[in-house]
């Protein structure tokens, strides 16, 4: 049985015209089809520039049915390359209710599966909480043709929970799309820590759990349409790593990047024999983190 997977993440800068995002990012999975990638993963709301950067009412207009128009679109370009695609969309449950929602594709075409955002930050520049309400899924994975995956979307990446009961759930990869950047008056010091406690906190669940992470982030200064903040500058910087953290390839700071590599899906198993953190975990004491705090 062939255990090797090839991973492609989408790293792309963003224009006001979401076409043109979507039709770049169909450029970029074919391109990655063509290459050999079989799992192919775009960046957190990639139809469209990162309007979380203010609170406008108008900004609903960009949500949209799952299924829906970019279901369609990519489960289409799924089944015609034979890959499984995971997207990030903003979704419109009901009038009023909308959702940060990832969409794994499977090689058919199909929705294998869909995660809704569960933590939803609300800090200048990322207002989210007026938009997203909070996921309602739960941690559960997508099964898939290639595998089980545990897909989380951006604020998840810092919390290790989110990362733990996706692997408690039986996922055999860790996926974040992700928008995350500086603000441009950060100095490179601050910047530096950032990008690093970033791809620190991902690492540290691939070694917790003995899972591979991909992390795919965009790229780009997006300008504050309000004009109160100076915009965000997306770090891009998407990487792929293994079971032991290591990194096994990641993406330049500036500029649409095709990032690929190769997963042995086997290796999941080698290190979890050798570090058991799953079978030392003391259940038995951990009630206290059903707390906010211990006061």
């Amino acid at each position: 049985m062939n255990t090797k997977l090839n991973v492609a993440l989408i790293q792309q800068s963003n224009a006001a015209d979401c076409q043109q995002n979507v039709n770049n990012s169909i450029q970029g999975i074919r391109d990655a089809a063509n290459k050999g990638a079989n799992l192919i993963v775009l960046q957190e709301l990639h139809r469209s520039l990162y309007f979380c950067q203010t609170e406008d009412v108008d900004q609903f207009d960009l949500a949209e049915t799952i299924p829906g128009p970019s279901t369609e679109c990519f489960g289409q370009l799924a089944k015609e390359l034979g890959v499984v695609i995971v997207t990030s969309l903003f979704e419109k449950r009901a009038v009023g209710l909308y959702h940060n929602t990832a969409v794994a594709l499977d090689r058919d075409g199909s929705i294998a599966g869909t995660y809704r955002k569960m933590h939803i930050p609300d800090d200048p520049g990322f207002y989210e909480k007026f938009y997203f309400t909070p996921g309602d899924l739960g941690f559960e994975i997508i099964e898939t043709s290639i595998g089980k995956l545990g897909v989380l979307v951006c604020w998840d990446q810092w919390f290790p929970e989110a990362a733990r009961l996706m692997a408690m759930a039986g996922a055999e990869i860790l996926i974040f799309p992700t928008a995350i950047g500086w603000d441009p008056r950060d100095d490179k010091a601050e910047q530096q820590r950032q990008l690093d406690a970033w791809q620190i906190a991902q690492r540290g669940h691939a070694v917790a759990n003995g899972l591979a992470v991909l992390s795919c982030n965009r790229v780009g200064h997006e300008n504050d349409p309000s004009g109160v903040l100076p915009g965000i500058n997306f770090w891009g910087n998407s990487f792929i790593c293994g079971p032991q953290g290591e990194i096994l390839a990641q993406a330049n700071a500036n500029e649409d990047e095709i990032l690929m590599a190769e997963l042995d899906m086997n290796r999941s198993e080698e290190v979890r024999r050798i570090w058991p953190y799953l079978r030392d975990r003391r259940i038995d004491h951990y009630q206290d983190l059903l707390k906010i705090y211990r006061d």
